[in-house]
């Protein structure tokens, strides 16, 4: 199993596909699995993909201590120097969004181009996620019963009419049952969401950004995403129409085709 030790973590990791490296920066209890074959299968047609599971979670080492959005930004761009990856192109969702603010904000010049996903800044005028969806998430993830964490997961993140269709649940079960984040963890990366606030610094990036986000995402509303890329001089801003917080697995080709088409876009100005 391959792994990096990486600020006293070990990180697991996959390298696959073939053409400029792409860093795929997972989300809030979500690891490397959580990506979808249908995704990964499309992305891996234009890029060398860069995988990895976050601290603590899916074949990573644990790790329990208090850690904050930055830190990890500090562990992706650790897990490029370790794999001698000079300059990668950097696709974050959700949390992983946040992680991919920060990379681009320590050091712009290892970013080819960034592309969040399901986007979230903090500070003012942020909007979090819903109360009742909190409690009602919560009060499935304590219940100790995974089939009904898995199922809640299920229908937050994803929009009914991709939810309801045959057998989209059961692909996104079968990956969601495979080594799920432990409880100190996912609370750690639950404070560690609730500390981020680049909303100040967001100008100061300075890549070719694309803003991805769906319209019916009930996790976080995609009036985050559209304050982000007003936020960042340049960003391109793509809203998907009635699409939930999964947008990568409901829409995989046409959010694959986006990250190529955003990469080939910006290859004259990194020339």
């Amino acid at each position: 199993m391959p792994t990096l030790t990486v600020n006293a973590n070990d990180l697991y990791h996959e390298r696959r596909g073939a053409g400029e490296p792409l860093l795929l920066v997972q989300g809030m209890s979500g690891h490397s699995l959580h990506w979808g074959e249908d995704f990964l299968c499309l992305l891996e047609r234009d890029f060398e993909l860069v995988l990895y599971d976050h601290r603590g979670v899916g074949r990573s080492s644990p790790h329990q201590a208090p850690f904050t959005i930055a830190d990890l930004a500090a562990d992706a761009l650790a897990l490029l120097d370790g794999l001698e990856i000079e300059r990668a192109h950097v696709l974050g969702i959700s949390m992983g969004s946040m992680v991919a603010q920060e990379i681009a904000l320590a050091d712009p010049a290892r970013v080819l181009t960034l592309t969040l996903g399901a986007t979230y800044c903090g500070g003012p005028g942020a909007r979090f996620t819903d109360d009742e969806v909190v409690q009602a998430l919560a009060a499935a993830i304590l219940s100790g019963d995974p089939d009904r964490k898995i199922r809640a997961g299920w229908e937050f993140n994803v929009s009914p009419a991709y939810g309801n269709a045959d057998g989209n649940f059961e692909r996104f079960a079968a990956v969601a049952a495979v080594d799920p984040v432990p409880l100190p963890a996912l609370l750690a990366q639950l404070e560690a969401i609730i500390g981020h606030d680049t909303s100040e610094r967001l100008a100061e990036i300075d890549v070719p950004t694309l803003v991805v986000h769906g319209t019916g995402d009930q996790m976080l509303s995609c009036t985050n995403g559209e304050s982000v890329a007003g936020r960042i001089p340049g960003a391109r801003l793509e809203l998907l129409d009635g699409v939930g917080h999964l947008f990568f697995w409901e829409q995989p080709e046409r959010v694959a085709a986006l990250v190529a088409e955003h990469a080939a876009t910006a290859r004259p100005r990194a020339a």
